[in-house]
């Protein structure tokens, strides 16, 4: 089934694009999130006409993510937690605490956009990947230091 992407779609396409998609795969998730509309010729014309708008409000979305990744890239945050032996962790640092930490000092980033490689399981100082925008990475430094 042809379809027309509303937005780009990884491993799929970009904006605009018309791709072939199963039609379960269409119906059942394209389709809801409102990420693709079928390729009619109504619905081509239609999405030309409203082109512009898409591409204005992407152009705004990933200036407003480079904005806020100039702003993450000097913040240091830092966790105090409870280690034991060997400076080991009790449990590890989550992607919902990174997120709790970033919204105390005043930045409102999802935990969905936090990519750790791995789990945190020791004190030190550490990088992690927020993907603010699919074009938009920023990196975060964070020092786990241990509670006294």
């Amino acid at each position: 089934m042809k379809v027309i992407l509303l937005q780009e779609v990884p491993r799929l396409g970009k904006l605009g694009a018309k791709v072939n998609v199963a039609e379960g795969y269409f119906r059942n998730y394209l389709r809801p999130r409102n990420i693709a509309i079928e390729a009619t010729p109504g619905n081509e014309k239609e999405f030309e006409k409203r082109r512009k708008m898409i591409e204005t409000a992407e152009v705004k979305e990933k200036s407003e993510a480079q904005e806020l990744a100039a702003k993450l890239a000097v913040v240091t945050l830092p966790l105090r937690l409870k280690a034991g032996e060997n400076d080991r962790l009790f449990g590890s640092v989550t992607n919902s605490e990174i997120s709790a930490k970033l919204k105390e000092q005043g930045f409102d980033v999802d935990r969905k956009k936090i990519h750790l490689a791995e789990p945190i399981k020791s004190l030190g100082e550490f990088t992690v990947d927020v993907k603010l925008h699919a074009e938009v990475v920023a990196p975060l430094k964070i020092i786990v230091s241990k509670e006294e």
